[in-house]
């Protein structure tokens, strides 16, 4: 698994986040760890002749963003999962779609 990239992110995210008062760097390594996921499962690299040194390239190179962002979007949730708006003391709020985030994730198309 691609222990470097999901290090990398895990750093960069905890300096930003590091000073909430629900911060939680296991958690953050989990939502990390599966937005890598998320984002293999949709390039489908299964369908593919990449090795997993390729596969940890093509994340560096085109996705690392992704990852991360999803990774934050995932921690964000945290305590919300699936709300589509709240209100409190005047403050509205509503989420992105999670799915907004993968839009950039180019899968492989399989020939037959």
């Amino acid at each position: 698994m691609d222990i470097g990239l999901q290090d990398e992110i895990v750093a960069e995210l905890t300096v930003e986040l590091s000073s909430e008062p629900t911060f939680d760097a296991d958690v953050l390594a989990v939502k990390v760890k599966n937005a890598i996921r998320d984002v293999k499962e949709r390039r489908g690299y299964q369908n593919t002749s990449y090795t997993d040194e390729m596969i940890t390239q093509d994340l560096y190179n085109n996705y690392f963003s992704t990852i991360r962002n999803l990774a934050l979007y995932d921690f964000a949730q945290i305590g919300a999962p699936f709300e589509t708006t709240h209100n409190e003391n005047s403050t509205n709020r509503s989420w992105a779609k999670r799915e907004s985030i993968l839009n950039n994730v180019t899968p492989f198309v399989k020939v037959l």
